[in-house]
């Protein structure tokens, strides 16, 4: 988003015109109301919650920039048709306009494919610097995902990662849920069979935003861990099959789990789009999907674009596999990443992993705080 930013140039045009000048030369006006609601004086703004004091819907709509001056270097001074005037600096207002309506002001993603060997990982320390967690949190909002080295192999130390990104969030299966293989089990990942790649708990609205499996044993020479970059292989299928694509993104598909004591469902489309079209959400778990009785020529349509996504989704082309040993911990996005293992022989051996979940705003609260920080101390050294 720097960048972004840096090719943009916030331009008076006249008295009463304000606008925004991208690198290619093209200006886009600022709209009165988008700035008066961005005033951040003691009569629009609570200076202690950074909340605004007035209803912006309270507004007149025919609200103009009556004047407008620069009193100095990066500064912005308006006055608003209702008589309201307020300072502002120039780097705020352009690092706002060049978020992308849609987005979140956070790393881009960089998808990526089963070419990258270059895996994000990092050496855990239980007391992470600023510097630490910054790049491991850039790593990890622009991958997906984030292997880390060096965690002690000890019952609950999972949640201590977890705590360092964000809060943890209790399922019926615990605060933590062991994945080993065990008699009648509940669900398939307490198996030792081969599991395709698929998202977690897509049975629950919302689902859970990132997954934490920290390995505490693994003595069998199967049990390879795989990451899919669902986004990566949704983009594929909107240029390879645009059908397919807009069926899957279409089709509300019911998930569901249930046991004993619990039932859960959910529906959601498998590809999840948000309101400007980009891809927001992965809901995928052929194990657990249940399409409404749709006509026979919608259910075929269906069908035939699930087989072709679920295929890339277990090609070499987007798959990556990594073997978790003792010590090692992956986090990953699970609206966006889908995870799998290959098989493996309990006779030969423990596998053992513990997992727990948090939701993805922890981790990019703890970026945007991190960087809030960092500018604070840049500029009060400077």
């Amino acid at each position: 988003m720097a960048s972004e930013q840096s090719s943009l140039k916030l331009k008076i045009n006249g008295p009463t015109q304000l606008s925004i000048e991208d690198g290619a030369g093209r200006r886009f006006g600022i709209h009165p109301l988008w700035l008066r609601e961005r005033c951040q004086d003691a009569q629009s703004m609570d200076l202690l919650t950074g909340q605004r004091l007035q209803d912006p819907s309270d507004f007149d709509l025919d609200l103009r920039f009556s004047a407008l001056s620069e009193p100095g270097p990066g500064q912005l001074h308006v006055r608003f048709s209702d008589g309201h005037e307020a300072d502002f600096a120039a780097g705020d207002i352009l690092a706002e306009a060049a978020i992308p309506a849609g987005e979140h002001d956070a790393p881009p993603c960089q998808l990526w494919t089963g070419t990258l060997t270059d895996l994000p990982r990092a050496e855990w320390r239980p007391n992470p610097t600023d510097a630490d967690m910054t790049v491991w949190l850039e790593r990890f909002l622009r991958y997906g995902f984030i292997i880390f080295s060096g965690v002690p192999p000890v019952n609950h130390e999972v949640l201590k990662v977890a705590l360092a990104f964000g809060f943890t969030r209790e399922t019926n299966f615990g605060t933590i849920f062991d994945v080993r293989s065990m008699p009648n089990a509940t669900d398939l990942a307490y198996t030792p069979v081969k599991l395709d790649a698929h998202t977690d708990n897509p049975y629950r609205s919302p689902v859970p935003g990132v997954q934490l499996l920290h390995c505490l044993a693994n003595e069998t020479t199967g049990g390879l861990s795989t990451l899919v970059d669902g986004y990566a292989v949704g983009e594929a299928l909107r240029e390879r099959d645009p059908e397919a694509f807009h069926v899957l993104s279409t089709t509300p598909v019911r998930f569901r789990y249930r046991d004993r004591v619990t039932e859960l469902t959910a529906s959601a489309p498998p590809i999840e789009l948000d309101v400007s079209g980009r891809i927001k959400t992965i809901h995928f778990s052929p194990r657990l999907d249940f399409v409404p009785l749709l006509p026979p020529e919608e259910l075929t349509a269906y069908y035939r674009a699930r087989r072709v996504f679920d295929h890339l989704l277990r090609t070499s082309e987007f798959e990556i596999r990594f073997l978790l040993n003792s010590g090692d911990l992956v986090m990953f996005d699970n609206c966006r990443l889908l995870h799998g293992r290959t098989g493996f022989d309990p006779q030969e051996g423990l596998r053992h992993l513990q997992g727990c979940y948090i939701d993805i705003d922890g981790p990019r609260s703890r970026w945007r705080v991190l960087r809030r920080n960092h500018a604070a101390t840049s500029g009060s050294a400077s």
